[in-house]
């Protein structure tokens, strides 16, 4: 079953980014996901405001996939330079609709 990663981040400095973005476009890419969106283009339209400077999306083609991408030793640092200069919320989706 696919799974999406859906990130809001808001970097609080910008050190880490160069080094982040080529070594996470890489393993994503290694793990079979595949950047549905990452833009700073994005707007609320409903309910209450959680101001983020950056949304992504990335499909997988399984949970397995994306814990696989969490939990490589190439990303553990890149991982812990983006959560510590960046106020960062993730959430991993399944696709399926519970309400069908």
């Amino acid at each position: 079953m696919s799974y999406y990663s859906v990130l809001d981040v808001t970097p609080t400095s910008q050190e880490w980014i160069p080094d982040y973005l080529p070594t996470a476009n890489a393993l994503v890419t290694k793990h079979g996901g595949k950047y549905v969106a990452r833009t700073a283009s994005h707007e609320l339209v409903e309910g209450e405001s959680n101001a983020a400077a950056l949304r992504i999306i990335i499909a997988w083609p399984s949970k397995e996939a994306a814990m696989a991408f969490m939990n490589d030793p190439e990303y553990a640092p890149h991982l812990q330079a983006r959560t510590t200069g960046s106020i960062s919320n993730h959430y991993l989706i399944e696709a399926k609709d519970d309400l069908a």
